[in-house]
This record gives structure tokens, C-alpha cells and sequence, in this order.
């Protein structure tokens, strides 16, 4: 009997937006789901700048040219929120 052998592929599909999350569709039938708020550029964009996306960086990469955003795959599935910038005193 054969053995299927299943692999992760952690490319962008499709992104989606709602009031509060973004999700991204990956290659492999997964959905990555994170809160928008940990992307204030993304949080703080118009529908409009959300939704002008490109993949980047060989499929594992999204890119907001106009406001200057990148997430990638591997960053949303460890779940980590864009760094915060430092406030010095």
C-alpha cells in the first residue's frame, strides 16, 4: 500500500480582509488568521490600500506597495505582530 505524502506549502494564495483580521490562503489549503491591530499600517490603511497587495519574496512574502508594509508566512504562523517602534525618553 502506498503512503501519501503530504507537504506543507507555506505560499500565498489569496488574502482577505475583515474589520478585525486578515487571513491569508496558503497554497497548501491552510488559512492563516491573525488580528489586523498587530499591523497597524495595515490596521490604520483604507479597504482600498488593504486590498493592493502582491506576493513577494519567491511566494512566502506579501507586499503593500503604497504603505509600505511586508508580512511574510512564516512571521504570521509563529504568530509574531509587527515589531513596535521604540519610544525613547
Amino acid at each position: 500500500m502506498g503512503i501519501l505524502a503530504i507537504r506543507a506549502d507555506e505560499r500565498v494564495k489569496h488574502i482577505h480582509f475583515t474589520e478585525e483580521t486578515i487571513s491569508v490562503d496558503l497554497m497548501d489549503g491552510r488559512i492563516i488568521t491573525v488580528p489586523l491591530i498587530w499591523y497597524p499600517r495595515l490596521f490604520n490603511a483604507t479597504p482600498d490600500q488593504r486590498e493592493k497587495w502582491e506576493v513577494c519574496g519567491g511566494g512566502y512574502g506579501i507586499h503593500w506597495e503604497e504603505i509600505d508594509e511586508d508580512l511574510s508566512t512564516e512571521g504570521m504562523l509563529r504568530g509574531a505582530p509587527a515589531p513596535r517602534p521604540k519610544i525613547i525618553h
